[in-house]
């Protein structure tokens, strides 16, 4: 097996939240085109939940799907028990964690590089994920975007690992 470049790709609001319930509470349409680009051909890791709440399957990409529920399937999903053997799968020099949040926690420590899309609003939300360490990240990019019509502001932000 290969080394890879292992990517947390996430948007978090200023107060940590990701998600509410099934949902995010914001739509930016440059976001969902960033993740696109930015994934597309790359095996995608994420847990059962994430799978779930995708519109359906995302072309271009490999959905392996992180579960403890050994009787789950999904058409097109190639399921994993654990992280090992969601890497074992993915077999690929990039690789793409697309969470949720146990997912992202379970990973952090092997990542190299986290895509984050800051968003610059702090709504309601019961998944959150806490700021990233600056002891251990250094932010390499930075692109910000004001806010317009019905979006909030938001920042691109590329971290990499020190």
């Amino acid at each position: 097996m290969i080394h890879p470049e292992i990517i947390l790709f996430l948007a978090r609001a200023d107060n940590g939240v990701i998600g509410d319930g099934d949902t995010i509470p914001w739509r930016l349409p440059e976001d969902q085109r960033r993740f696109k680009r930015m994934t597309m051909g790359k095996p995608m890791i994420m847990g059962r939940k994430t799978f779930d709440s995708l519109p359906g399957m995302l072309p271009g990409r490999r959905h392996i799907v992180l579960t403890r529920d050994k009787k789950w399937e999904a058409e097109g999903a190639e399921i994993a028990g654990n992280l090992k053997n969601a890497l074992k799968i993915a077999n690929s020099p990039h690789i793409a964690v697309i969470g949720g949040a146990e997912i992202y926690k379970a990973f952090l420590d092997k990542a190299d590089r986290i895509e984050l899309t800051e968003v610059h609003i702090s709504p309601t939300g019961d998944i959150k994920m806490p700021a990233f360490d600056d002891a251990v990240w250094e932010e390499t990019e930075r692109e910000d975007h004001d806010a317009k019509n019905d979006q909030p502001a938001f920042s691109f932000v590329t971290l990499k690992r020190k």
